[in-house]
This record gives structure tokens, sequence and C-alpha cells, in this order.
């Protein structure tokens, strides 16, 4: 027997609006559904029809949000709300942007010309590991005085220099992150530094920056790009909404 969800409103993003508009069927759920304002004293939730439920964090559900974000921040600014935030109905919805028009208000106008730029540095392993032997003589010394040795008979040696190799990338990790902050965060109002991953990860960063500093921002990636491109792989990305940096927290049943 099947059961009928009722419908609600999903919550993606507060944004600057004073008129009821439409930006296409963008809604979670690959239903179709209409993603639009719901506006109050120059504010607006965008938001679409959905089914009340709990939203499971899959990857379609993840960029169905996120792409509903982004395709506002196109043309205004926007606060990220919280992945899976449900409204009753529209008039829950106003009454949230009535209760909270002051502080929406307060943090639209703090990321009003401003948007997020990611970049994640990674060592290119068969580059960084030749430059480590190349580099530190202590490691390239013993591995040449235990080439010779019996496999057998070597083994404790062998993970003393693989230590030895672990503590020279985790220095030159540490070098080569310490001078990419260096140029990039005096650019930006603010920075998020986000858990790596793997041992060559080198920095998985967000950057808050004010549009008037953007084109900046891109040349000294450009730059690092330039001087570490041998060795290290950049992804850039952005503009993106401030995911990093702004998440409204709303629970709806409070209003």
């Amino acid at each position: 027997m099947e059961t009928t969800l009722k419908e609600g409103k999903y919550l993606y993003c507060i944004t600057e609006s004073n008129e009821t508009r439409s930006f296409g069927p963008l809604g979670i759920g690959d239903r179709g559904d209409e993603l639009y304002t719901i506006c109050h004293g120059g504010i607006a939730a965008v938001v679409s029809s959905a089914p009340i439920k709990k939203y499971r964090v899959s990857r379609d559900n993840s960029l169905a949000h996120e792409k509903a974000i982004e395709t506002v921040m196109i043309e205004h600014p926007v606060l990220p709300v919280r992945f899976a935030t449900i409204a009753e109905d529209e008039d829950k919805v106003r009454r949230i942007l009535e209760a909270e028009h002051e502080k929406f208000k307060y943090l639209l106008n703090d990321v009003r010309d401003k948007t997020e730029l990611g970049l994640k540095a990674m060592f290119k392993e068969e580059v960084i590991y030749k430059e480590i032997l190349e580099k530190y003589e202590d490691i390239r010394s013993r591995k040449e005085t235990i080439a010779a040795l019996d496999p057998g008979k070597s083994h404790l040696q062998r993970m003393e220099i693989g230590r030895m190799v672990e503590d020279a990338l985790q220095n030159e990790n540490q070098i080569a992150k310490n001078d990419i902050l260096n140029v990039l965060s005096p650019l930006a109002v603010e920075v998020r530094l986000n858990n790596t991953y793997g041992e060559l990860m080198i920095i998985n960063a967000a950057f808050f920056v004010a549009r008037s500093k953007e084109s900046d921002f891109d040349r000294q990636v450009h730059d690092l790009d330039d001087r570490y491109g041998e060795k290290i792989r950049f992804k850039y990305v952005g503009p993106l909404p401030p995911f990093n940096f702004i998440n409204i927290v709303i629970e709806t049943e409070k209003y």
C-alpha cells in the first residue's frame, strides 16, 4: 500500500528580491519542480515544491541543491541554506523571512560583491619523490648504501628510509602550503582550510574574495602554476556560492 507524502517547500537559499520569479525546473528530486522566490521586505527564499521527508545526502540530491543555488547566484547574492531544509508551506516560509529579516539582510550585505574560489593542490607523485632523493642527501646516501644488500637482511633499514621519506614529504608539503597561503590569503576576506586526503595533497582551501580582487587572485593562481607546475597539480574552481562560509540553519518547527 503506497503512502502519499505531504508536499512542502524545500529551501535552497536566501537572496534579495521584491518580486516572485522563476529560475526554471531545477527542484530537488528530479520531478521538474519549479525553482521560485517567496518574498518579504526585500528578501526572498528560493524554494521548490517537494515531499516532506528525510533527504539522503546522495550525489544527485547534493548536486541538485548546489545547482539551484549556483543558478540564483548568477544574478543575486545568496545565502546557502542547509541541505534538506523543508517548510510546510509558503506561509511558514514567509514567517521565517519575517522573523529573521534583519539577520538575513545583514548577511546578504556582507556577502554582496564577494565570491568563493576553491583551490586544491597536489604533488605529482613521480616528480616529488625524485626531488626528495635529489634534495635530501641523507636519504639518498642511505638508499645507495643498502641498494647492494640482501633485501631479506635490510628490512629495518628500508623501513627507516621509508619513514625518512615520509618526513621529507611532510616537510615539502608544509613549505609549499605556506607559500601558497602567503601568496593568496592577503587577497581574501576569509580563508577556509578543508581536510586534505592522501599524502600527496598539499591544500584543499576555499577563499572568500571580493569581486574587485578576483582578477588579482586569478593572476596569482596562474603564477603559482607557472612556478610549481612541474611538480604540483592545481585544481582551481569558481566563482561559487559561499558554501564554505555561509550555511544558514533554519529549524522550521520553531516558526
